[in-house]
């Protein structure tokens, strides 16, 4: 994982969340960290021209907010930081995911949420339906994590359907890079049709998630300490809260068969799995994005 890792940053909890995930991902890979301050591009107002003296105080407060991101960054990771300018803050940081050649965009949760868990904000949201690199979401309190704590492994939720083999590819390489082992979780009844009786469903479901599973494992390199697990619940939320999780690790899930080529969409699954994730959740697009298509 040596392409770099973009941090959308802010001083707030959630800048300071995904500051501290987007570090150990860093640490963890050996990946550059990119720290990306977005402000308000005044300069297309036409009607209301910006105050020259506004718009140099809140450059200086811009950059003294990064000067402390790179102290909280010290030494645990390569860094650089970057202010920049955009109609939206989302939009700036895809504008330098794309410049910087980014592995991902590292984002916090909005304010309000639970302790250890995702709430999506705004610029998460956009991300998540408009972004052509994978989206990590640092939940509430990610900042709060011992520094120290180090990436133990990478689960990934594993399916059919289109963009599985770039999913599995991603996770394989933060994975490798990482020296962390795999895990492959098939969350059982998902895709199956409704009437069914219980019985027929536990059957289908347990099927259907074994066969997932061994597909996946099959295409795994040779060496990766793996596992291959079935989640199972009355619902996806019950699953994924039923499943055990490491303080270090990342999920990463694909993105939903409704999006673009190359583009992010959160589907209704991954959504679902938000409520209960209590770890950073990597979501990675169903195509890989060209060189020329960053053009």
């Amino acid at each position: 994982m040596s392409a770099p890792i973009v941090v959308g940053y802010t001083a707030t909890d959630a800048g300071e969340d995904a500051l501290a995930l987007g570090t150990r991902l860093a640490r963890a890979s050996g990946a550059p960290l990119e720290v990306v301050l977005v402000l308000p591009d005044e300069s297309r107002n036409a009607i209301v021209p910006p105050d020259a003296g506004y718009v140099r105080h809140l450059r200086e407060q811009a950059e003294e907010w990064l000067a402390r991101a790179v102290e909280k960054i010290a030494d645990a990771a390569r860094h650089r930081t970057h202010l920049r300018y955009a109609e939206s803050f989302a939009e700036g940081l895809i504008a330098a995911a794309d410049e910087l050649g980014a592995r991902c965009i590292v984002v916090g949760a909005a304010n309000g949420g639970i302790r250890g868990r995702h709430r999506l904000g705004s610029v998460a949201s956009e991300l998540l339906h408009s972004s052509d690199v994978p989206v990590a979401l640092a939940p509430e309190g990610s900042r709060l994590l011992d520094p120290a704590t180090a990436l133990t492994r990478v689960t990934t939720f594993v399916g059919t359907r289109p963009g599985a083999d770039v999913l599995l590819e991603e996770s394989v390489s933060l994975a490798t890079a990482a020296s962390v082992p795999l895990r492959l979780i098939s969350i059982e009844t998902i895709d199956l049709p409704a009437g069914l009786d219980t019985a027929a469903i536990r059957v289908a479901g347990s099927e259907h998630a074994e066969g997932v599973l061994g597909r996946a494992r099959e295409a795994l390199p040779e060496g990766l300490a793996a596992d291959a697990v079935v989640a199972r619940g009355e619902s996806i939320e019950d699953a994924v809260g039923a499943a055990a999780w490491d303080p270090g690790e990342i999920a990463v899930v694909g993105s939903s068969r409704l999006a673009q080529p190359r583009r992010l969409f959160l589907g209704s699954t991954a959504a679902k799995m938000l409520h209960e994730l209590p770890v950073p959740l990597l979501v990675v697009p169903r195509t890989r994005a060209t060189e020329g298509d960053r053009r």
